[in-house]
């Protein structure tokens, strides 16, 4: 895997292209995406339906590989790996935060933290202490044994991101995470997002809600694959 140098740069995409049916029909879903993410930014992506910004978010999350560019992270280019290069790269760096929650729904909510645990070789005991540790983070610490039919959307919301934060990964990817949430569940996810970033986390949130882009310090609007915008909030300078 090639590499290249390593300083504050987290993130680094140079010339990045997804297009689908090459040829006379073809659509460019992303069209010459250039960006750098630093290590512990609060950085959102906005942009409409058909932006471009989900496809945006699968390939920041080694969820998917670009036509044509680079995309390095934590100095590895990982435009190229096959997918278990890219599912490693997953495992040990990236947590994801979905809209729809993603829980299992026979399962507990600790059981839900511990699955994927499980699935990365974490030992029985390690995973119960890393899976208590993070419910009790999002204070979910009592509802722990509780089912997802048995926990407003807030809190199976704040079960997913304790999946996330389990195994206390560099960067966390929220796709539209407060999509299906009512006000002050939203305020709740939130507040332990920006916590995160404060932690030293690098929190990247997708979202078409501007009053969720507002909260953080950076944002990337995404208008027909293109970046129409990249300003840091307070100085209101362009990157």
């Amino acid at each position: 895997m090639e590499k290249c140098a390593v300083d504050d740069k987290l993130i680094e995409i140079i010339d990045m292209k997804k297009i689908y049916n090459p040829g006379e029909n073809e659509v460019r879903a992303l069209d010459g995406i250039n960006v750098t993410i630093n290590r512990n930014e609060l950085v959102a992506i906005i942009g409409h339906s058909g932006s471009g910004k989900s496809t945006f978010m699968n390939m920041l999350g080694c969820l998917d590989v670009p036509t044509e560019g680079k995309y390095y992270l934590n100095g590895t280019d990982v435009s190229n790996l096959t997918d278990d290069e890219q599912s490693d790269i997953r495992n040990k760096e990236i947590g994801f935060i979905f809209q729809g929650f993603n829980l299992i729904g026979n399962l507990t909510a600790l059981e839900n933290v511990e699955l994927p645990l499980m699935y990365r070789g974490v030992g029985a005991k390690e995973r119960r202490q890393l899976s208590i540790r993070a419910l009790e983070r999002v204070g979910l610490g009592h509802r722990m044994d509780h089912k997802p039919n048995q926990m407003s959307g807030g809190q199976q919301q704040r079960v997913a991101i304790a999946r996330a934060i389990a195994q206390a990964p560099p960067i966390i990817l929220a796709d539209e995470p407060t999509g299906n949430l009512d006000s002050k569940s939203t305020d709740e996810i939130m507040k332990i997002l920006i916590d995160l970033h404060n932690e030293g986390r690098t929190v990247i949130i997708i979202t078409h809600d501007d009053e969720i882009a507002q909260q953080t310090k950076r944002v990337i609007r995404i208008r027909d694959g293109k970046i129409e915008s990249d300003v840091r909030r307070g100085s209101g300078e362009e990157v």
